[in-house]
Parts: C-alpha cells; sequence; structure tokens
C-alpha cells in the first residue's frame, strides 16, 4: 500500500467504526424497546385470556387438561356407546 494513503485510509476505517458502533447501538436500543413492548402485550395477553377463563390454573402440579381425557375420546367413547 502507498504510504501517502495510510492516513486517508486509517482515517475512514476510523468514520466506518464510528458509524458502525451508532448504527450497533441504534439497533441494540430499539431491539430493547421491542423486548420490552412485546412483554408487555404479553402480560396484557395472559390477563384477556385468564379474563376469559380460557387459561387453566394449576391444581397439584398438573394442568386441567393434563389430567382429563383429550375431548375427541370422550366423544369417540359416546360414539361407541351409542351405536352399540
Amino acid at each position: 500500500m502507498d504510504p501517502k494513503h495510510t492516513g486517508d485510509v486509517l482515517r475512514h476505517l476510523e468514520k466506518q467504526d464510528e458509524l458502525l458502533m451508532d448504527a450497533y447501538r441504534s439497533m441494540s436500543h430499539e431491539l430493547h424497546k421491542l423486548q420490552v413492548e412485546e412483554e408487555m402485550l404479553m402480560r396484557a395477553f395472559y390477563k384477556l385470556m385468564e379474563a376469559q377463563g380460557l387459561t387453566k390454573k394449576k391444581q397439584n402440579g398438573k394442568n386441567d387438561s393434563e389430567e382429563s381425557e383429550p375431548s375427541q375420546s370422550k366423544a369417540l367413547a359416546t360414539v361407541d356407546s351409542v351405536e352399540k
């Protein structure tokens, strides 16, 4: 490389480094804002589901859905008993 251009190249690289760090900080800040917003929305969504009774509370370490049979298997049992 030509020695008379090394100063220009160094200044250019330092400017590029500064611009990239600014972009990194800006993107990092935006990501953090989006993560906070996502958490707030998920909490609001959970509260809404809870208010409508769509979430099930844990009982004895298991969800209600784990303790009961799936609704399809109940329907099949009903159909079988009607056919007999």
